[in-house]
């Protein structure tokens, strides 16, 4: 029925399989635990395989990205349906497995589960990816219901094996930022319908605002390398809210890269401190890409 597909990358994942190792037990279904390794550093490496005595392992000689190593799965898995998860996921709900097996009755292509963050705002250092996650990533299903495809995230979901031989992970993406954002555009793109569930996994690393900061640049790094990839239509500048607000500006991006410019020692400082306004984060996202440009 389900291969359940870990990718990991400097993370132990020991939480998050002994999770899933106990519901597996608990369901009479046919489901099977795979982990691969991209290649993290070897005292993760040690202490995840241990916790994998029960799962298959795989470590890879080099890291290939994260969109890569989803594909890669297919080699491994012998169900027809992949969940994958990401590696810092947390499981709450004991019926979170049950949740995705109900489903299968109804033979779906794609389904999400979702994310949610902690209720409770971590210390400054960690606030702005915190304050992100609740407020843009955070999304009730109902809400998820009214955008499936640009609701989607390679976080939690659930996917038919004959749908992603066909429609793969773009491997042109190495580093972070968007790879689930052009595969939900291929689904929207040949018509796969997304169910979405209310079946979410807690965010289990909140990573430092400067980690963050790091991986947005990455994220518009790629957005801009996306932008030249030919196959990729116009529409897909509606699914980005980004894109959509620099198209709408463009024709002052010069006076818009100028102030960013400007003030970028600033804004680095106040979001590196932790004093977090989601505006002035989206700014500095349109300054960067402005500047990639």
């Amino acid at each position: 029925m389900i291969s359940i597909c870990i990718p990991v990358y400097n993370f132990e994942i020991d939480l998050l399989v002994k999770a899933l190792s106990t519901q597996i037990e608990a369901v009479d279904a046919a489901v099977e635990l795979i982990v691969i390794d991209d290649n993290s550093g070897a005292d993760i490496k040690s202490r995840n395989k241990s916790s994998c005595q029960n799962c298959m392992y795989i470590e890879l000689p080099e890291n290939i990205g994260r969109s890569k190593i989803r594909n890669l799965f297919l080699n491994y898995a012998s169900q027809d349906y992949l969940l994958f998860l990401d590696c810092d996921s947390l499981i709450e709900n004991p019926r979170f497995l049950t949740n995705y097996l109900e489903t299968l009755k109804d033979q779906p292509k794609v389904v999400c589960g979702g994310r949610i963050y902690g209720p409770r705002p971590p210390g400054r250092q960690q606030r702005l990816r915190w304050k992100y996650g609740v407020y843009k990533e955070s999304k009730t299903c109902e809400t998820r219901r009214e955008q499936p495809y640009n609701s989607f995230m390679s976080n939690n979901f659930l996917i038919q094996r004959s749908v992603l031989q066909e429609i793969r992970f773009d491997e042109r993406i190495t580093q972070y930022g968007h790879e689930d954002t052009l595969f939900g555009y291929s689904l929207k793109s040949n018509q796969i319908p997304i169910t979405h569930i209310d079946n979410p996994v807690l965010n289990g690393d909140i990573e430092s605002n400067a980690e963050f900061l790091r991986k947005t640049r990455e994220g518009v790094i790629n957005l801009k390398a996306i932008l030249n990839y030919e196959e990729y239509h116009q529409d897909l500048i509606q699914d980005i809210s980004l894109l959509r607000f620099y198209y709408k500006i463009r024709k002052f991006e010069n006076i818009v890269l100028w102030f960013f410019l400007l003030k970028r020692p600033l804004i680095n400082c106040l979001l590196s401190k932790g004093y977090v306004s989601l505006p002035l984060f989206d700014f500095y996202k349109l300054g960067l890409f402005i500047e990639q440009k």
